[in-house]
């Protein structure tokens, strides 16, 4: 696959992020405007029933403060995700909400497990492990800049604070470093020059034969060329007086 389809703008890069959050918002006010509490449809873990919050958990929020806090990461990450990796990211958001949804029912606590911090968790672990694992400078100075933006959110992967589902952080961590191994291969490469290749020769490399063993600059002539002989014809024309 070429590079340059990895790193295209189009405007899913930035539609597919803001229809995905309109919906969240739109799930938010339908909630609060009709009186409805849709919780019940989170992740129950070790139940029969709370399996359909592996699906409908990501749509579900507890205020708008808990809504508010999910939304500006993942409207960013989606869009990095969207732009640096298009030909996957379809993959890596349907399959991360249903493989952290799953092991957060695998691994969670007895309650109601909702929101699409998972899912946020998913994208973090997998932007910053994906481009490490690349070694192309774009995807390592996305990965910094992830790290930089939400780094300190690796320790709410721990029961730190009451409330919150470390079960489903850690379990979005956990899918994107798997994702990332997953999709090793589906990424940009790193430009390599000629003399990275396994064929090199530096003998037939044009730029080394200008120079000898020790380094010096020789000038080659090619031998096709020569200088023409050329004659000069001089006419005297004698002055009127």
């Amino acid at each position: 696959m070429k590079q340059r389809q990895h790193f295209q703008y189009s405007t899913g890069v930035i539609v597919y992020p803001v229809l995905f959050i309109l919906i969240l918002w739109i799930v938010f006010w339908f909630e609060v405007r009709f009186g409805f509490k849709f919780s019940k449809f989170g992740i129950y873990p070790q139940t029969l029933s709370g399996l359909k919050g592996v699906v409908l958990s990501p749509f579900i929020h507890g205020d708008i403060k808990h809504l508010y806090h999910n939304t500006i990461p993942l409207f960013v990450l989606s869009m990095a995700l969207f732009y640096f990796y298009r030909p996957i990211a379809w993959k890596v958001l349907i399959w991360g909400v249903l493989f952290s949804g799953f092991f957060t029912w695998c691994i969670g606590r007895p309650s109601y497990h909702i929101g699409a911090s998972g899912l946020i968790y998913v994208l973090v672990s997998f932007t910053f492990f994906k481009g490490v694992f690349a070694k192309h400078y774009r995807l390592i100075a996305l990965s910094l800049l992830v790290v930089f933006l939400y780094g300190s959110t690796i320790w709410y992967t721990l029961p730190i604070e009451e409330g919150i589902s470390w079960e489903g952080h850690l379990s979005g961590l956990i899918t994107g470093l798997l994702f990332a191994l997953f999709f090793r291969k589906q990424i940009a490469k790193p430009k390599k020059y000629s003399w990275e290749q396994d064929d090199y020769n530096e003998d037939d490399d044009p730029f080394l034969k200008h120079f000898d063993e020790d380094g010096n600059f020789i000038e080659h002539i090619e031998s096709g060329l020569h200088q023409e002989d050329f004659k000069i014809n001089y006419t005297y024309k004698k002055r009127e007086e």
